[in-house]
């Protein structure tokens, strides 16, 4: 790094873990009954996936996410986990790096000036988010949080939204602040 060059933005630490599982409902069980998360949220039906979203840290919109596998049987047995990871094949779909809003965009044009591209960048209904790709082909979501009161009265709805922004060019370097509401959901 030459001197006049900006280091990295530090993050804050990552934010959520999105896992494949073969079977969402052992999955489910694990994870509520086994470890204690509260399911909040799942993706509407008519969505081309099976998504579903779980709190554990009071004031989260979400830390774990269990996606349905659309073909378990092509996964092949899950593999048993292996601490260094080295023969480990297990999928992983994206894990979260959160920063502060202030600190977002600056990260995503350090990360430009690097040569890596967006995969998918959009605003959520909690989260202003950027998806990246590491060499490895895993998953890492780039984020910040939105302030609590904008979806803590529906985090479903919140988590249902999402709203695609430009991935190249000036545009993908812009955030919207005008931020959607969600208010209580209709019972």
């Amino acid at each position: 790094m030459s001197e006049q060059e900006a280091p990295a933005v530090a993050a804050l630490g990552v934010n959520h873990l999105v896992l494949n599982v073969r079977d969402i409902e052992a999955s489910h069980r694990f994870y509520t009954e086994g470890l204690g998360f509260r399911q909040c949220g799942e993706l509407d039906p008519r969505s081309r996936m099976t998504m579903r979203f779980y709190q554990v840290r009071p004031g989260s919109h979400h830390d774990l996410a269990l996606v349905q596998m659309a073909d378990p049987e092509a996964a092949g047995p899950a593999a048993t986990w292996r601490l260094g990871g080295a023969k480990s094949t297990n999928a992983i779909n994206h894990f979260a790096v959160a920063y502060s809003q202030e600190d977002f965009v600056k990260q995503l044009a350090y990360m430009r000036s690097k040569g890596v591209e967006f995969a998918v960048r959009g605003e959520h209904g909690m989260t202003h988010s950027c998806y990246v790709v590491d060499p490895d082909g895993n998953g890492i979501e780039i984020l910040y949080e939105l302030p609590a009161e904008v979806w803590e009265q529906d985090i479903d709805g919140a988590l249902n939204h999402f709203v695609p922004t430009a991935t190249t060019g000036e545009e993908s370097l812009v955030d919207n602040t005008d931020w959607k509401v969600f208010g209580a959901p209709a019972v």
